[in-house]
């Protein structure tokens, strides 16, 4: 199962994204390539606020089985899912895709005990609002867009870099503990770490 989760660390995904972005920008598809970039920073950057929220909150919210989000699982669906919308035509596969990804890598984060399903359920969620935004705002594919050139850089990005990791998680962790200390918000008596 660390195989296949390993797909989705930041390790992967972060030059995955860079490595498209620069991609769609190089053959010209600026619309695409803005709409990639949004697409990934607003997925991001929301898993970051609900990440940062659950861990600073958790002891003090009567939630129990939500602690931290699935990031693995909303980077899974949004690349996977963005990725096919702007190489693909048909737009209800880049969903069917993001759906595919998010069960794949959800299964794979559940049987490893890295979350609940609820916290699975959550980061797929984020991930396939992240592709969907990427579908509206992109738009099209252009027809000179070099699709098998990307796939082929995606695919060697991903050879490269898995099982590489990177320690995003504790120190979301620690900044969600400091944050709560420093807003005085949700603080419990210990850090929940």
């Amino acid at each position: 199962m660390t195989f296949i989760t390993d797909f989705a660390d930041q390790a992967v995904i972060l030059p995955l994204v860079l490595a498209i972005g620069i991609s769609l920008l190089v053959q010209g598809w600026h619309r695409g390539a803005a709409a990639w970039a949004a697409a990934i920073l607003g997925t991001f950057g929301s898993m970051l606020a609900l990440k940062l929220a659950f861990l600073a909150c958790s002891s003090s919210l009567d939630v129990t089985n939500i602690h931290t989000p699935s990031g693995h699982v909303a980077a899974a669906a949004v690349v996977a899912g963005g990725l096919a919308a702007v190489l693909s035509r048909r737009r209800h596969a880049a969903l069917l895709l993001a759906l595919l990804a998010a069960a794949v890598i959800g299964g794979s984060r559940l049987a490893l005990g890295a979350h609940s399903l609820a916290e699975v359920v959550i980061g797929a969620l984020v991930g396939l609002a992240g592709a969907l935004s990427l579908l509206v705002l992109a738009g099209r594919p252009p027809p000179g867009l070099g699709a098998r050139r990307i796939a082929v850089l995606a695919v060697a990005v991903v050879v490269i870099f898995h099982g590489f990791h990177l320690p995003a998680e504790a120190h979301i962790r620690g900044t969600a503990w400091r944050l709560a200390r420093a807003l005085a918000v949700c603080q419990s008596d210990e850090p929940r770490l």
